[in-house]
């Protein structure tokens, strides 16, 4: 796939998290469970990601394959997923959704900056640059600015 069509679908990708935000944090102020939004959430996604496995998959999956993956591997993404969903869905209602997904994608740079750098969770090692650390304050700046009055 060329560059420009994966960074199309990252970008895209982002603007459907937003969507998804702003619509799970609805559920969670009438039902003034935020928690029962992430379930629901949770929910929607195990069952349409098997239907897209069942129709749009590739092969078979082999139990020799399942077997092999770490106990810990089927579920501690989808805890992690949970507590940083909820705090999104907690935190929209009285920050906003702009400063909530400014700080949340600050949060991931950040991370993804210092994760790449050390190899943390089996990543690709990236060094850290100075074209880097600029982007780092360039975010910064922004989300200074985004959220300023």
């Amino acid at each position: 796939m060329k560059l420009f069509s994966l960074y199309t679908l990252a970008f895209t990708g982002g603007i459907f998290l937003a969507i998804q935000a702003g619509f799970n944090t609805q559920l969670g102020f009438f039902t003034k469970q935020p928690i029962l939004a992430v379930v629901s959430s949770s929910m929607t996604s195990a069952i349409l990601g098997s239907i897209f496995i069942l129709f749009l998959g590739k092969g078979t999956i082999s139990m020799d394959a399942i077997q092999q993956v770490p106990l810990h591997l089927w579920f501690l993404g989808g805890a992690f997923s949970m507590v940083g969903i909820s705090f999104y869905f907690y935190t929209i209602p009285k920050l906003g959704i702009s400063k909530m997904i400014t700080l949340g994608l600050c949060g991931q740079l950040i991370f993804a900056v210092i994760a790449g750098k050390y190899g943390w969770l089996n990543l690709p090692v990236e060094p850290i640059t100075i074209k880097r650390l600029i982007g780092i304050c360039c975010m910064i700046a922004s989300i200074i600015l985004i959220n300023s009055k």
